[in-house]
């Protein structure tokens, strides 16, 4: 699911809640219903929002040395990936 979903869930929830006045017998209360997926959609636009726009960050660290025994330059790279919100 994603911000698309959310807002799908929203509009269809709307569409339930405030422009559908269709009487089902009390079995199936439609306005409630779509509140529900209204409340549903403003949660999961919320949830992929926040996922989308935490921050990720990567450390990349090189270091080069000269192997003793070669004499070859020789360089090593790490990547790091700190998702902390700090």
């Amino acid at each position: 699911m994603g911000i698309g979903s959310g807002i799908a869930l929203f509009v269809i929830g709307a569409i339930l809640a405030f422009a559908i006045n269709i009487d089902t017998g009390g079995y199936v209360d439609l306005h409630l219903i779509g509140y529900i997926l209204m409340g549903a959609g403003v949660v999961v636009f919320l949830i992929s929002l926040v996922l989308v726009l935490r921050s990720r960050r990567t450390s990349i660290v090189e270091r080069s040395s000269v192997d003793p025994a070669s004499g070859d330059r020789v360089t090593r790279r790490s990547v790091r990936d700190d998702d902390s919100l700090a």
